[in-house]
């Protein structure tokens, strides 16, 4: 572009004497410029100058100084590293001698206590007989290096003529022969009962060198103790003058335990004390060999003792007849199965009932539990002794390490008996005796006598009102839940805690379900009638039965729970507490596995019964209370006028203040009615409900008749005058006193609509005119009132006043 050319470009193209002129003040003011430059650069050529000068003064003094340097590094510094490298190889030399002369010395020492142990040796085990000093000889001798004992100096040095054979072979016979002599010393010390020569022989096994064989004959001494006992006890009920009967192979095995525990804590500091730590478990090892056989002895005989098997059988093809029979259509004639405890069945014998039964008696299966129950924990407990062992005596563990059980223990043949004659018994008797004791229990089951809806009869059975069944039913579910986890079995618990909840929710729900269907099913016998009150009563016990069983269910399972706060160890507030599965399930993730076992029972259980219970709450609001309501409300709201003047209000607003100090009690004729009724529809049903069960009904009740009661509030509409408006809310809101009474508080949310209609009914027109010129009149909220009426019906509401039309 042409303003951005030089002045000398626009000079050259001018075509006017402005242009001209123009240009030579440019050129003038460029030239002025660089001038001004030039004098700058020549300027500071001076100091540039002196700068180079005072370097090259600089360079030479520095070059001198080099100079000299050198000359002080050659002349006098070279000498002293020379001499400095003189001294170091020196030192070196005499470090190395001084270590040969170490070496040799140390060689030296060792041939002679080499040659001292081989004399040794072989003067102690000869006339003398010193088999301590000849096994302490060659305990010495092993700590000699091989390459000594073996190198040529020691072989020309070491022998003698009393002893000419090199030392390692004169050593290698000492041991040979004093291993010898040791072993038959121990079996003549053993069969001889003799204690002290036994511990005796048994320590000098290490110092020759044969720990594996002193310990292998030390097991097998100690398990022949063992085997020798456990059959003393076996024996002195199988063979002897004694019965098995009661807990006999069970404190057996337990005997059997306790004497392996005993031996292992009581020998296994000698053991470690000169074998060294860890080698107790080679013996434990061998004891459990030993208790594999032993106690696969008692199991064995205790199973064809109690025929274990023909019992596995008959409660296999007991066919649970009353169960089945209850769950099959009722036939005609029949209004449900008989209760074994009706008269017709009371002259039946105990014989007879054990031949119905298919020949199983409950007693004996109950007695086989509790026996299996304690073998097992006893099992357990021993398992438990032996990996705290184990862990003890392992070196480099970690103290806070997860507690496992050792692979010989997990792997050997009385854990796998145990499983097949003792785990998979107890889940099939326990499942048996469960849903035996279930069906037993709705056979006797009595519901409470002298139960009335009339709330001027006294009733003389105590609260709750439940049906026998549910004591009966829940104390065996307390004892097998109880049972299963003192097994401290995780097998045992991943079995029975789901079938008690299969039994709990097919079995005892299910009864009680079939029961509210086809027996107490609160239904009218004639058209606009009442259910029959004992039809009414029967139904509301069976509820009654699902929430208290709820309760004792959870009461059941909390303790245990409640004791384990989920990382395997028990809470800080249950520590003297038994109920702990910490403590009784220490290995690995057992005590987790066992508590959500327990929280899965309880959840499930709750959740089919509260679902039940929840049906059986509709049932009876829908066919006792909810015909009773809309003329319970058409009572009270009969001849009261809302279309009244001032003079009416005043009336209204008198007889309000009598009421005052009254404690709720209604004096105004429409709420007295209301109040009448409402007690006389809901005291009744609430002296034979629980509490929760009557606060489930009232809660559907009061939704429903806060349904009923909005809609005559909007019947009103076009029919009320301004004074009518703050009666009509005070008739509410005195209704809705009379329905939550008893601290109910909650209740009054299913009102909130009927409050608020009354509510814009009564506001000032400036109250209004705010709320309705809300920013926020589409929302939930306005004016700090949270709505429950949408913007149209609030507008309804407001024109429902006579003179607002």
């Amino acid at each position: 572009m042409e303003g951005k050319q030089s002045p000398l470009l626009q000079a050259n193209g001018a075509v006017s004497l402005a242009e001209v002129q123009t240009a030579m003040a440019k050129l003038c003011q460029q030239e002025a410029t660089v001038t001004e430059r030039l004098n700058v650069l020549v300027a500071s050529q001076n100091d540039l100058k002196r700068s180079l000068a005072r370097l090259d003064i600089s360079r030479a003094n520095l070059g001198a100084q080099a100079v000299s340097t050198r000359a002080i590094s050659n002349n006098m510094l070279s000498n002293a590293a020379i001499t400095a490298r003189h001294l170091s190889a020196a030192v070196s030399r005499l470090d190395l001698e001084q270590a040969r002369v170490k070496g040799t010395l140390d060689v030296v020492e060792q041939i002679a206590e080499l040659k001292m142990c081989v004399l040794g040796v072989t003067g102690s085990m000869g006339a003398a007989q010193d088999w301590e000093a000849a096994a302490t000889y060659l305990n010495r001798a092993s700590k000699i290096p091989p390459e000594v004992i073996n190198g040529p100096f020691a072989e020309e040095i070491v022998p003698t003529s009393e002893v000419p054979d090199p030392p390692k072979v004169t050593l290698d016979q000492a041991a040979e022969s004093l291993q010898g002599l040791f072993l038959r010393e121990f079996e003549r010390a053993a069969e001889e009962n003799n204690g002290s020569r036994v511990t005796r022989f048994f320590k000098l096994f290490p110092l020759i060198g044969k720990s594996d064989v002193g310990l292998d004959v030390y097991g097998r001494y100690v398990c022949q103790g063992v085997a020798s006992r456990a059959r003393s006890n076996l024996n002195a009920g199988t063979g002897g003058s004694q019965n098995t009967e009661g807990f006999f192979y069970a404190n057996a095995l337990t005997k059997l335990f306790e004497h392996i525990a005993q031996i292992v804590e009581h020998h296994g500091g000698l053991v470690e004390l000169h074998y060294g730590a860890g080698r107790m478990v080679r013996v434990i090892e061998r004891l459990q060999i030993e208790a594999d056989v032993q106690g696969g002895i008692i199991i064995d005989t205790w199973s064809d003792e109690r025929r274990i098997d023909r019992t596995l059988t008959d409660i296999k093809s007991y066919a649970f007849t009353f169960l089945v029979q209850s769950f099959l259509p009722t036939q005609p004639g029949k209004s449900g199965t008989p209760r074994a405890a009706s008269p017709s069945n009371r002259s039946a014998s105990r014989g007879s009932r054990v031949q119905s039964e298919g020949g199983i008696d409950t007693k004996e299966i109950d007695a086989l539990l509790s026996e299996m129950t304690t073998m097992a924990a006893r099992w357990s407990l021993y398992r438990r002794f032996i990996a705290l062992q184990c862990k003890q005596s392992s070196s480099g563990k970690a103290e806070d390490e997860m507690l496992k059980v050792p692979t010989f223990v997990t792997g050997s043949g009385l854990n796998r008996k145990i499983a097949d004659r003792l785990t998979m018994p107890i889940n099939a008797m326990t499942t048996f005796l469960l849903r035996r004791s279930v069906e037993r229990a709705f056979q006797l089951d009595e519901q409470p006598s002298d139960l009335s809806l009339n709330p001027s009869k006294p009733l003389h059975s105590h609260q709750p009102y439940i049906s026998s069944a549910v004591d009966d039913v829940m104390y065996i579910v307390n004892q097998v839940v109880e049972r299963s986890l003192a097994t401290c079995q995780r097998a045992v618990v991943s079995s029975v805690l789901p079938s008690v909840t299969r039994v709990l929710d097919s079995d005892f729900i299910g009864m009680i379900q079939r029961r509210m269907r086809d027996e107490s099913y609160p239904k009218a016998v004639m058209p606009n009638t009442l259910p029959p009150e004992n039809t009414v009563i029967a139904f509301l016990v069976l509820i009654n039965d699902l929430d208290v069983g709820c309760d004792y269910v959870r009461r059941i399972i909390q303790p245990w729970i409640e004791t384990y706060d989920g990382s395997g160890s028990k809470m800080e507030n249950a520590g003297a507490s038994s109920k702990s599965l910490g403590s009784l399930y220490p290995f690995e993730s057992d005590a987790l596995y066992a508590a959500g076992a327990l929280k899965s029972l309880q959840q499930s259980f709750e959740a089919k019964a509260s679902e039940l219970i929840s049906d059986g709450i509709y049932v009876v609001f829908k066919n006792v209370m909810k015909a009773k309501l809309r003329p319970l409300l058409s009572d009270a709201f009969r001849d009261i006028e809302y279309q009244m003047n001032e003079d009416g209000q005043e009336a209204s607003d008198r007889l309000a203040e009598d009421e005052v100090g009254s404690d709720h009690v209604a004096h105004d004729g429409g709420q007295h009615q209301f109040q009448r009724g409402w007690d006389a529809l809901t005291k009744p049903i609430a002296r034979i409900c629980t509490t929760g069960n009557f606060e489930r009904l009232l809660t559907t009740t009061v939704s429903y008749l806060a349904d009923v009661l909005e809609k005559r509030i909007w019947s009103y509409y076009g029919r009320i005058h301004e004074y009518g408006a703050i009666r009509l809310e005070r008739d509410i809101s005195g209704l809705v006193n009379i329905v939550v009474r008893g601290s109910r508080y909650g209740l009054r949310d299913a009102f909130v609509r009927c409050s608020q209609i009354c509510l814009v009914m009564n506001m000032e027109e400036d109250e209004w005119a705010e709320t309705k010129a809300s920013t926020t009149w589409g929302g939930d909220t306005v004016e700090g009132i949270e709505w429950k009426l949408d913007a149209d019906e609030r507008v309804r509401a407001r024109a429902m006043v006579q003179k607002r039309k």
